[in-house]
């Protein structure tokens, strides 16, 4: 009687085993729309510094532009969106590990987060410019930037277009990296840097808050398209969001959206293409 009791518990736990391991097996081969499902959210990772995209205002909440456009996507979708700050520098590791669901904070669409990425169509049009509070600083052209000391944030889409440009050699010694703008500008305003190459939307929102103090030079970077970054597998999610920022525009809701943060429609809806 013993004997038979001991073989029922083994093959009961046998049984059990193997539900688990199934069971897990189908968690994890689970499609990402499933895994959102699940959830019933999108955890938005984002740079809580980048106004007017996404930022924290005076109450501690993170609003923004990109904010309300996310917002407007999960009612379409169904999900609630779940918005965290985020380390910038860590943006792949946060997603990678799962903490976030997408990277989405008017971040640029570049040939290295493609490789890294599932990125959404390119839903915003941006550009990187020379800003200075200095009228004797005088950028034409990037080869200008080696007379003076250049502030940019760490791992920021200006900083990768400003390395892919021919003339980076000339003067990448005189560039320093910061952990955010507002560390750059600072120092700028401190004198120990001339002038900031930064996005074109952030510099113009800093500069209505600095009573238009900054100045900006007549070189730019040229284009910058913003993108959303989801895991490089999740095409569906991609797809999804892709859907439902098209509906906004149809809507007209996402008019709506922008002529609220910048007097304009700005939103487009197109492929990334490796510029």
């Amino acid at each position: 009687m013993k004997k038979k009791f001991l073989l029922l518990i083994a093959v009961l736990t046998i049984v059990a085993t193997a539900f688990v391991v199934t069971g897990c097996g189908e968690d994890e081969e689970a499609g990402d729309w499933e895994y959102i499902e699940k959830n019933g959210k999108i955890i938005v990772g984002l740079d809580a510094t980048f106004a007017p995209m996404g930022f924290t205002d005076k109450d501690d909440n993170i609003v923004g532009f990109d904010v309300d456009l996310a917002k407007a996507v999960g009612e379409k979708l169904g999900v609630e969106m779940e918005f965290k700050s985020i380390d910038w520098d860590a943006k792949y590791t946060e997603l990678d590990a799962k903490n976030i669901d997408c990277i989405w904070n008017g971040m640029s669409a570049t040939p290295e987060r493609a490789e890294k990425l599932s990125l959404s169509k390119e839903y915003f049009n941006n550009k990187i410019v020379v800003m200075t509070l200095k009228d004797e600083v005088k950028v034409a052209k990037s080869e200008d930037l080696a007379n003076y000391n250049v502030g940019i944030q760490a791992d920021s889409s200006a900083l990768e277009v400003v390395k892919e440009d021919k003339a980076y050699d000339k003067f990448k010694d005189k560039i320093k990296e910061y952990k955010s703008y507002d560390d750059a500008i600072t120092d700028m305003q401190a004198g120990r840097m001339d002038c900031v190459v930064i996005d074109e939307v952030l510099g113009n929102y800093k500069n209505t808050k600095m009573k238009n103090a900054l100045k900006e030079c007549k070189y730019n970077f040229g284009d910058d398209f913003y993108a959303i970054g989801f895991r490089k597998d999740d095409k569906e999610l991609t797809k999804k969001v892709n859907d439902a920022l098209q509906e906004l525009i149809d809507d007209g809701e996402a008019a709506k959206i922008s002529k609220k943060w910048f007097g304009k429609d700005l939103v487009i809806l197109q492929d990334y293409e490796e510029k």
